[in-house]
């Protein structure tokens, strides 16, 4: 496991803060009607994909969710190219006919955002099983929320990465609803992570708000699944600051319970850490924020001004030789 020195430590800032200040953007774009289709942004889980991200190079494959735009960028996706993605642009990684939730580029490891609740799972044991064939130690992150693990595909994807032992690692973004319903009306067990012993492979609760407990224990989970020891299932507590879509009226939880949460805002909780510890000063930390900041603007411009797709394009990239 890499150690949390003071460059990982900005490396980590850096992806929280890049994924926080994109989602608010999206979303005030999307509220003021620049942006198209549907959009879920993943502001309060920043931690999760942050803390997992650090352990994966490009060569890793993710799997995604109709939350994704976090697991994209905190995995190297370019802030121009997901803002112009998300304007239905010609220059975004899907050239404009993906969207929001089908985000993918291949050649950063991302398989692929997915609309589907838990449609990336045999995604990922698919992707595993070709990681075991070519005798590799990469690994691939399934990304997926507590709703999906109700799903047949869940059982069905883990179970067959269990039995081939398969170098995946399932990361369950627990955020506490599955769309609009609470976590302890649609599921009995107390926690996501204990459905591991229906497979026989580890299961580990992690604090989704807290990126040193992320980065600690998934980096285990990579390191064991490098030495090839099979899957694991990871849950991470978290939750999401904004409703389930943007625009949702949130009238199934209340605005206390929403700013209670917040109170574990995983940036704040980052920052007040690392400068109470001496591993880094609030002056790095904002000097970060200033060049995110200015970052995010040139891709708003970027993606303002790139062209639309051309209409002769329409049917490319749909069907294959």
């Amino acid at each position: 496991m890499r150690p949390l020195d003071k460059p990982l430590l900005l490396e980590i800032y850096k992806k929280m803060v890049s994924v926080r200040t994109f989602e608010e953007t999206a979303a005030d774009l999307f509220l003021k009607g620049q942006i198209p289709g549907f959009l879920h942004v993943y502001v309060g889980e920043e931690a999760v994909a942050a803390g997992v991200m650090a352990h994966l190079t490009d060569r890793d494959y993710i799997s995604s969710t109709h939350r994704g735009h976090g697991h994209a960028v905190a995995k190297g996706a370019r802030l121009d190219m997901m803002m112009a993605e998300l304007h239905g642009k010609k220059t975004g990684y899907c050239h404009g006919k993906g969207g929001s939730m089908h985000i993918a580029d291949l050649d950063l490891g991302i398989l692929g955002a997915n609309g589907i609740v838990g449609g990336g799972v045999p995604i990922a044991t698919g992707a595993g099983l070709a990681l075991k064939m070519k005798g590799t130690d990469r690994v691939c992150v399934c990304f997926f929320g507590d709703g999906a693990s109700n799903t047949g595909a869940f059982y069905e994807g883990v179970n067959l990465a269990a039995v081939w032992g398969l170098p995946v690692l399932f990361v369950c973004e627990n955020n506490q609803y599955a769309e609009s319903t609470p976590r302890a009306v649609h599921q009995k067990v107390q926690n996501v992570a204990d459905r591991a012993a229906a497979f026989n492979i580890p299961g580990v609760t992690m604090d989704g708000m807290d990126v040193f407990d992320v980065y600690r224990k998934t980096g285990e989970a990579v390191d064991r699944c490098r030495a090839g020891q099979g899957p694991i299932l990871l849950e991470a507590r978290t939750y999401r600051f904004l409703g389930h879509f943007v625009g949702d009226p949130q009238n199934y939880r209340s605005k206390e319970e929403v700013e209670e949460w917040k109170k574990r805002d995983p940036i704040q909780l980052f920052r007040a850490r690392t400068i109470a510890e001496g591993m880094l000063t609030a002056a790095e930390m904002d000097a970060i924020d200033a060049q995110i900041t200015r970052d995010m603007e040139a891709a708003l411009e970027f993606a303002r001004t790139s062209p639309e797709p051309d209409v002769e394009v329409a049917l490319q990239d749909i069907f294959t030789e």
